[in-house]
């Protein structure tokens, strides 16, 4: 793999982390948003990842070797299709006649752990990124003496 596969590589995972860090934000800032245009409560939204063979020639020639030189895209947002958490809050405008009130399909705590291995992996991308263009300096270097 050379530096360009290298910063197409980690370039998209930087775009895919952060699509994940901003839907998960999205997924926190409605934890408690009882009704959509639709009428239900917000539903937890998930995303859905597909490997894509790195571009030109660096990608051909790892594949014919039988290596992966994949990229990373976020091909989908989609709905998460658990069922919604129900509470007793009977003062609640949204409350059925038995005071049941449907909340979104939210674990705080998963969230809060999505963000964090969010946030790392975006680290790593940017890491790698930094890495590359480094060497990428250092080869024009050395070839310019």
């Amino acid at each position: 793999m050379n530096l360009e596969s290298a910063i197409q590589i980690s370039a998209s995972g930087l775009s895919a982390e952060r699509t994940r860090i901003d839907v998960t934000a999205s997924n926190l800032a409605n934890i408690n948003t009882t009704k959509m245009a639709d009428g239900l409560p917000y539903r937890r939204k998930t995303l859905v990842y597909q490997a894509v063979p790195v571009d030109g020639f660096q990608g051909q020639l790892a594949s014919a070797m039988g290596r992966d030189a994949d990229k990373v895209n976020v091909v989908d947002i989609i709905p998460d299709g658990s069922d919604f958490k129900q509470i007793y809050d009977p003062g609640n405008p949204d409350a059925d006649q038995n005071g049941m009130v449907l909340m979104p399909n939210i674990n705080q705590i998963e969230e809060m752990a999505n963000l964090e291995d969010a946030s790392r992996s975006y680290e790593a991308n940017l890491a790698a990124l930094e890495t590359a263009k480094n060497l990428a300096i250092k080869s024009i270097s050395i070839g310019a003496q």
